[in-house]
């Protein structure tokens, strides 16, 4: 059985913001870099034109701040220390930091306040909604819920699968022999999971581990230099999960298929499929058979339960015919 952890959502600094989305978002720190460790608290931007126009009543301050043409083009109405006063306005609530798009000017005495109060200032090329709509994808990502699982994961046939059992099961060596057939592997033993729109999960590891292995009696293996750059990928969505376990402690196999199992992981029901292991059981192919049956079952068809109807429909019409 696959032991996890606590489904987590991370907490996400302005710094940890800036230090992974400084080059898709084009972003670079021009003040207040000394508030960097505040806190994101919604993945979601804000334009704070009502703010900057004086009406303070609600701002959306766990927001970052996003400043384009129009507040800026507003701004420039003002006078010096009007403006001023409305920056202070809102740099004194705890927003996380200020972008702003277009390479906009940014005046000496903001960048001071910037500085005094310690809200970080970033200056984007992007125009304003195009940073917007690839920021709050990316706040997204940031605050998806996580959860790590005891497990091995592997692309089959386009299938995500994750290889769950107990320590000394065999789990290793059975991705290893999938990797060999050709497959690809996206994590060893330790899977990070990644819930999507409340409806995707998404499985990689961890960046020290990654293209990595561990062969029991062998060591430490780097996949990609072995196999190829086509045996591993960085993450892939997760769509079955194979419980390997010891013949005699599975004490009721389903030889049908009837009746599906599933694992929920971060709330969402995945496939799951009990596989007993014992001497002689090629289980890289087992697992490639569950995969391509997955496959089958996401177009609505099902082998056992196509037999199944056509069995009762031989019995029915067979009592039929005796009548």
């Amino acid at each position: 059985m696959a032991t996890k952890r606590k489904p987590t959502r991370e907490k996400v600094t302005t710094e940890r913001f800036f230090r992974e989305q400084a080059e898709p978002l084009e972003m670079r720190l021009v003040a207040g870099g000394n508030g960097l460790g505040r806190t994101i608290i919604e993945p979601t931007v804000n334009r704070p034109s009502l703010a900057l126009a004086g009406f303070t009543k609600y701002i959306a301050f766990k927001r970052i701040q996003v400043i384009g043409n129009a507040e800026a083009y507003y701004l420039k109405s003002l006078s010096v220390r009007d403006r001023i006063k409305r920056y202070r306005k809102l740099c004194s609530y705890k927003i996380p930091c200020i972008v702003f798009t277009r390479n906009l000017r940014i005046d000496r005495e903001l960048k001071i306040i910037a500085n005094e109060v310690g809200v970080p200032f970033f200056h984007t090329p992007m125009v304003t909604m195009r940073f917007v709509n690839l920021a709050t994808i990316e706040l997204d990502l940031l605050f998806a819920p996580r959860e790590t699982i005891q497990g091995s994961m592997v692309d089959v046939h386009g299938v995500g699968v994750l290889i769950c059992g107990e320590s000394g099961i065999g789990k290793s060596e059975t991705v290893l022999e999938l990797i060999e057939r050709g497959y690809s592997l996206v994590s060893d033993d330790v899977t990070k999971m990644t819930l999507l729109d409340g409806r995707e999960i998404v499985g990689t590891s961890s960046e020290l581990a990654r293209n990595h292995m561990e062969v029991r009696g062998i060591g430490i293996i780097n996949v990609a230099a072995m196999f190829g750059a086509k045996s591993v990928r960085t993450e892939k969505r997760l769509d079955l999960v194979i419980s390997l376990k010891a013949w005699k402690d599975v004490k009721d196999i389903d030889r049908l298929g009837m009746d599906e199992d599933h694992m929920r992981i971060l709330g969402i029901k995945v496939r799951k499929i009990s596989i007993p292991v014992r001497p002689g059981r090629n289980l890289a192919r087992l697992i490639e058979v569950a995969a391509l049956s997955t496959k089958l079952s996401a177009t609505g068809y099902n082998p056992a339960r196509e037999l199944n109807d056509r069995l009762i429909a031989s019995m029915t019409s067979g009592k039929s015919s005796d009548k």
